[in-house]
């Protein structure tokens, strides 16, 4: 049972919590309404790979040491982590925007051939998930999330 004493392992998932948890406010805030499916999406602001990869790294650099070897491996990880979500992950969601374009832009000369303005949408189509990567901003956010959950964890724990 020593997990459940594992302060790195569980600063990284209560980041991934927290983040994900922040991202409801932050749409209503934008949108005003409620999204609960964005406890479980990928994409929007802060990145929760982000939280969860800088708490994991701060974390062990506060409990082993930021010249421990453990920490440089975890601080490489979230660096390759946190370029990913800016970089191929973002690219492959401006694809899915483009691709869902089309496929409206196909949808509306079928409602002009039959009946489709009648139909539910959810029965018209399923689109491709567009928030898959994040802005750097949102990145940035979500490694300063990790940062200071990990330190404020080590604060009260230790």
């Amino acid at each position: 049972m020593d997990f459940l004493h594992n302060f790195p392992l569980w600063a990284a998932l209560l980041a991934i919590g927290i983040a994900q948890f922040v991202k409801i406010p932050l749409a209503y805030i934008a949108t005003r309404t409620f999204d609960w499916t964005l406890l479980t999406s990928t994409g929007g602001m802060p990145s929760s790979h982000s939280a969860a990869v800088t708490a994991l790294a701060t974390a062990i650099g506060l409990q082993e040491g930021f010249e421990s070897p453990l920490f440089a491996i975890s601080a490489i990880f979230g660096i390759i982590v946190m370029f990913d979500a800016t970089g191929v992950r973002r690219h492959a969601g401006y694809h899915a925007t483009v691709l869902n374009q089309l496929v409206t832009d196909f949808n509306k000369l079928v409602s002009e051939v039959k009946s489709w303005p009648e139909k539910e949408e959810t029965e018209k189509r399923k689109e491709l998930k567009e928030l898959l990567g994040h802005q750097p901003i949102e990145v940035f956010f979500g490694g300063l999330l990790g940062i200071v959950l990990s330190i404020l964890l080590h604060i009260i724990i230790f």
